[in-house]
């Protein structure tokens, strides 16, 4: 099995959208928590199923909401280093992800 590690910088992606999404409709911020936890055990099952969009780095769409979590598999290890709006400028993920 799989390790999932999330970098500080995808945890801050994380606590924006949740806080966000919380402000537009109440519980929205825990539904839009409960996709990515979904999304993060299906990258766990199987990092391979998702594709490659720059290099070595994957990402999986979210369910019900326009972001993507971007990873890294190393070894045993899935290096989560992102989580972007994928419909806002992709200019802005890429610096990230490069």
């Amino acid at each position: 099995m799989y390790k999932v590690k999330i970098s500080d910088e995808a945890e801050l992606d994380l606590e924006k959208a949740y806080q966000w999404y919380e402000t537009q409709v109440n519980q929205l911020g825990s539904e839009f928590i409960r996709k990515v936890d979904d999304s993060l055990s299906s990258i766990q099952k199987n990092p391979f199923a998702y594709p490659l969009i720059y290099q070595n780095v994957r990402r999986k769409l979210l369910s019900r909401f326009p972001y993507g979590l971007f990873y890294i598999v190393e070894d045993d290890l899935i290096f989560i280093i992102a989580c972007f709006h994928v419909k806002r400028d992709p200019k802005q993920s890429k610096k990230r992800i490069k």
